[in-house]
């Protein structure tokens, strides 16, 4: 895992890197903004409400606002990452795995919205799980952890690996190594929570699962 990484960061001088990696940085830059005013907006609502949770946002405050912010933006890093497989695939292929046959997959838009649908429903569940954090500080922050490191290495693996095979396959593929997946969504989570190293994660989280996909799991 640690060389998929290796490989992928090695990378990202490729002129072919470039453009995506640009303009996801300014995507997920973009889109942090965007969630902050709107978490922000919604925190000075519940404030103003009835009840437990508005009287914990009125306390809370700012704090509640970089706490949202913090784990809501994992899924906006896989919704960048969904835009930009193919292109990244494409590159690190090219260089890594130039004896690889035209990738015949899935379609590029079954793809993207593939990733679109899965980071919806982990903000979803990740709205679900944040009064858990006010409630249970320690089991919130696992349980929202362990969403963001499955959902990102699922979400990236999968759009990967429908790039060279059915969706099926694909799907039990992904159950066969589901341990290198989470342990790498697990390490790209992480990432996603440091800034800037972040605005990043969306190229080199997709380079990293290319190596993973063509590598034989041990």
């Amino acid at each position: 895992m640690l060389r998929d990484l290796y490989r992928a960061v090695v990378q990202i001088g490729d002129p072919a890197f470039r453009r995506p990696l640009l303009l996801g940085a300014l995507l997920a830059l973009g889109g942090g903004l965007a969630l902050a005013w709107l978490v922000g907006w919604g925190v000075d609502v519940l404030a103003g409400g009835q009840g437990w949770f508005a009287h914990a946002a009125a306390a809370a405050g700012g704090v509640l606002t970089l706490f949202a912010v913090f784990w809501l933006f994992v899924p906006i890093l896989l919704a960048i990452a969904s835009l930009f497989t193919e292109g990244v695939a494409a590159a690190v292929e090219a260089r890594w795995y130039p004896g690889l046959p035209a990738a015949s997959g899935a379609h590029v838009a079954a793809q993207a919205w593939s990733g679109l649908v899965l980071a919806a429903k982990m903000a979803g569940l990740t709205l679900i799980l944040l009064p858990l954090s006010l409630l249970l500080p320690m089991v919130g922050a696992i349980a929202l952890y362990g969403v963001a490191a499955i959902g990102l290495g699922e979400g990236l693996f999968l759009a990967v690996a429908q790039r060279r095979m059915p969706v099926a396959e694909s799907e039990a593929l992904r159950r066969r190594r589901r341990t290198e997946i989470w342990s790498m969504g697990g390490v790209l989570a992480l990432l996603g929570f440091v800034a800037p190293l972040n605005l990043l994660v969306p190229v080199l989280g997709t380079a990293a699962m290319v190596h993973l996909f063509h590598r034989q799991p041990a």
